[in-house]
C-alpha cells in the first residue's frame, strides 16, 4: 500500500507543485473579482463588507475613471498597431536576411526590455522636452511603441524561427508566386505568433504606469487614475475592469487554443 502511494506521489508531484505555483499567482485576481462584488463600509477600506452587484450594473459610477480606461484602451491600439507592424518585419529582417550590423540589431533589440522603466521614462521626457514637443496623448503612443517593438520581435522570430522553410519551397516548386506563397503559407504559419505578440503589447500598453506618467502631460490613463485614486479611495468599479479585462484576456486565449486544436484536427 505505500509503495502503491508514494508511486502514486511520485508520478504527479509535478503537477501539484504547478497548481499550486497558479493558485498562488491567481490569488490576487481572485481578491480582485471578489472585491468587485463588494460594496465597501468605506471610501479608505479594503475589506469584503457587503455583496453586490450594483459595481457591475453601474461601471461608469465614476466618469473620470471610465474616461481614463477609454483612453488607455485607445493608446494601447494605436501603440499595439504600430509596434506590430514594425516589430513582424524587422523579425523577418532579422531571421530571412543576412546584412551588416545584424548582430548589432539584435542586441539593440534587447535594450529597451532590459532597460528600467525609470530609465526609459526619464530619457524620453528629456528628448520631448529638449525637442519642444507637448506631452499628451502622442508623446504617449510614441513611448509605448518604444518599448513594445522589442517584445513584439522576440515573439515573431521564435514563431520565425520554428517555421519549416520547406514549405514555402513546395509552393514555389508548384509555380507559386512570392505574393501567393507569403498569403497562403507564411502569413497562415506566422498568424499565431504576430496574434501573441499583439496581445502581448497591447497588455504592456495598457498596464504601464511609470514611462506613462512620465510623458503624459496632463492626459490620464487608467492606471494613472488608480494611482491618484489610491490616495483619496479607489472606487470598487476599478476591480469591475480589472476583472473584465481579465476576463476577455482569459477568452481571448481560450478562443485561441480551441482554434488551434480544430486546425490540428483538421490537418
Amino acid at each position: 500500500m505505500g509503495h502503491r502511494f508514494g508511486r502514486w506521489l511520485a508520478d504527479r508531484w509535478v503537477m501539484g507543485v504547478a497548481l499550486l505555483v497558479l493558485g498562488y499567482l491567481f490569488l490576487p485576481i481572485a481578491v480582485v473579482a471578489a472585491l468587485s462584488f463588494n460594496r465597501p463600509s468605506s471610501r479608505l477600506s479594503y475589506d469584503f463588507n457587503e455583496f453586490t452587484l450594483d459595481n457591475w450594473r453601474n461601471p461608469c459610477a465614476t466618469s473620470d475613471m471610465c474616461d481614463a480606461v477609454l483612453r488607455s484602451v485607445q493608446i494601447g491600439f494605436v501603440a499595439t498597431v504600430l509596434a506590430t507592424v514594425l516589430g513582424t518585419m524587422m523579425a523577418f529582417a532579422l531571421v530571412r536576411h543576412r546584412f551588416r550590423g545584424r548582430s548589432a540589431t539584435n542586441v539593440l533589440i534587447f535594450l529597451p526590455m532590459a532597460t528600467p522603466e525609470l530609465v526609459m521614462g526619464t530619457s524620453l521626457l528629456a528628448l520631448f522636452v529638449s525637442a519642444g514637443v507637448p506631452q499628451g496623448f502622442w508623446t504617449v503612443v510614441v513611448a509605448h511603441v518604444m518599448f513594445c517593438v522589442s517584445f513584439v520581435v522576440v515573439t515573431v522570430k521564435a514563431r520565425l524561427t520554428g517555421m519549416d522553410a520547406r514549405l514555402e519551397e513546395a509552393a514555389m516548386d508548384l509555380y507559386a508566386s512570392e505574393w501567393q506563397t507569403f498569403r497562403r503559407i507564411t502569413l497562415p504559419l506566422v498568424l499565431p505568433g504576430v496574434v501573441a505578440a499583439a496581445l502581448l503589447a497591447f497588455s504592456l500598453s495598457f498596464d504601464d504606469f511609470i514611462v506613462t506618467n512620465f510623458n503624459a502631460g496632463t492626459t490620464v490613463t487608467f492606471p494613472m487614475y488608480v494611482w491618484g485614486a489610491a490616495q483619496r479611495g479607489i472606487p470598487p468599479q476599478v476591480n469591475v475592469i480589472g476583472t473584465a479585462m481579465f476576463v476577455i484576456a482569459l477568452l481571448l486565449v481560450l478562443a485561441g487554443s480551441l482554434r488551434g486544436r480544430r486546425t490540428k484536427r483538421a490537418s
